[in-house]
């Protein structure tokens, strides 16, 4: 099979003529018309029906017409894509992801990616309302939980573990706890979304629900984690926040066999055929910081 043929068949239709189809492929008239002939040599069958002032497809013309203009339309889209992706990301790419996420997560990746791209603008939109990818233009966003738009592409992170957390001074000067039961004798900083009057902790297939008293109630991640760790009480809190805390000696674990939620944690992204070189840069580079953090539950 000959792809040239082909190619040169479906430019004559495309082009009207012979000759304006020689003019556009930079060729002599009489290379198309041999190359025309020597198809359907190999086919078999009468393509065009050739008349002093025009062309007209045969029936055989025109199904093979359909087929293989749609064949190159496809290659040619193969190609634009490989020549797409060898350049060097570069326009606007804009990125959402919830307010308190969005702090802890996307200033390393952000920073990371304009070094490594720097003809690549960015722009961060933190917000806790569902944006429109598509409607708002949008490229990427980082979201938790279940996904409800199907027509986006998810790339998973992993998952964010909630644990209960406090300082050590505040351990020390409130006492010690044991199990669930004695945290009804402790201060607690409530992060709203994960509950004003209860917090739901399991161990293994174990679970049980912890009231709160509704004292502290705060709708920042980042504040309640400061709070726990100037001594406030006892905090629900995500482990991939406070891990650098607990290491620096600023926050321990509380009942440690207990755990809170788990949220699954997504990269997503609208469908496309061909992804373009900002996006696949920027995914790349926030799977590999982002992924080792929520590699371990």
């Amino acid at each position: 099979m000959d792809f040239n043929e082909a190619a040169v068949f479906v430019k004559v239709v495309q082009a009207g003529s012979f000759s304006a189809a020689a003019r556009q492929l930079g060729l002599p008239t009489s290379t198309i018309s041999t190359r025309v002939a020597r198809l359907e040599q190999r086919l078999g069958v009468t393509l065009l029906q050739r008349t002093t002032r025009r062309l007209n497809l045969t029936e055989a013309g025109a199904m093979y017409f359909e087929h293989a203009s749609t064949g190159l339309g496809y290659l040619l889209e193969a190609e634009a894509a490989l020549d797409e992706a060898r350049q060097q990301p570069q326009g606007v790419l804009k990125v959402t992801a919830p307010a308190d996420l969005g702090d802890a997560l996307l200033g390393g990746v952000m920073a990371q990616t304009k070094l490594t791209y720097p003809a690549l603008s960015l722009e961060l939109m933190l917000t806790e309302r569902y944006v429109d990818l598509v409607a708002e233009g949008v490229d990427v966003a980082i979201r938790t939980g279940e996904l409800r738009d199907s027509s986006l592409i998810a790339k998973s992170l992993g998952t964010i573990q909630w644990a209960l957390f406090a300082s050590p001074h505040y351990l020390q000067s409130a006492g010690q706890i044991e199990a669930p039961v004695d945290l009804g004798q402790h201060q607690m900083v409530q992060f709203t979304p994960m509950g004003r009057h209860h917090w739901e902790l399991q161990q293994g297939a174990t679970a049980i629900r912890v009231p709160l008293n509704g004292r502290m109630l705060v709708n920042s991640i980042g504040v309640v984690r400061a709070m726990a760790e100037n001594g406030q009480g006892v905090a629900l809190l995500p482990t991939f926040i406070c891990q650098p805390t607990v290491e620096a000696g600023g926050l321990q674990r509380v009942l440690p066999a207990w755990r809170g939620q788990a949220d699954a944690l997504h990269l997503v992204y609208p469908k496309q055929r061909f992804m373009p070189p900002k996006l696949r840069g920027f995914i790349d580079l926030a799977v590999a910081e982002l992924k080792p953090l929520f590699s371990a539950s």
